[in-house]
């Protein structure tokens, strides 16, 4: 799959503010600064589709990118950061709640974990959530280049027993830096945009 257009059609907090719920959407989720932005700009080959911002936690918004007009990736407000207010920490439950029993055509969510930690206590809340709504089963490990082959190998067996995956769920490793692991994930997209 080559995505080859996309663009940005709604920044929302609230469900008035969703596009209409007529397509296929796939979400991205993770804590802040795990490099979701990075790695949705690797994804669709443009460099500030997703902002890459120097702060963490500044998604703060549900963003919805309409991807060679067939479907939406959703981009979700990062989790986890200790700088945001308690009252912003506290709309992010509710908000993401609507989203994801709400949509109609959401078919799965994938989670970013950094592949050179351990699944944090709130990337383990995250999974349990996806796995009670079937949202489950993709897991993509950022910052694959940080670590040597056999680290990687390591710490991916690592996530896998953190977030009790099974052999069907996928981790991919990822690196925006060095633009691997890219190929694999839209392929795993296309099987689910086929399904």
């Amino acid at each position: 799959m080559k995505i080859k257009k996309s663009e940005i059609v709604a920044v929302a907090v609230k469900p008035a503010q969703y596009p209409p719920d007529d397509m296929v959407e796939i979400a991205f989720a993770g804590r802040s600064n795990v490099g979701k932005s990075s790695l949705l700009n690797l994804l669709t080959g443009r460099k500030k589709l997703a902002k890459v911002s120097g702060s963490p936690g500044k998604t703060r918004t549900i963003n919805f990118y309409l991807i060679n007009d067939a479907f939406r990736i959703v981009d979700l407000p990062g989790y986890g950061y200790a700088k945001v207010s308690k009252s912003m920490s506290a709309d992010w439950g509710p908000m993401m709640d609507k989203y994801l029993q709400g949509r109609q055509g959401l078919r799965k969510v994938v989670q970013l974990v950094d592949v050179r930690h351990e699944p944090s206590k709130q990337d383990l809340q995250m999974y349990e959530y996806l796995r009670h709504y079937g949202l489950d089963g993709i897991v993509v490990a950022t910052k694959a280049d940080k670590l040597s082959k056999n680290q990687l190998n390591r710490n991916i067996a690592m996530i896998r027993k953190s977030l009790k995956l099974g052999p069907e769920d996928v981790v991919i490793p990822v690196s925006a830096l060095k633009k691997t692991g890219q190929e694999e994930l839209l392929t795993v997209i296309q099987e689910i945009l086929e399904d």
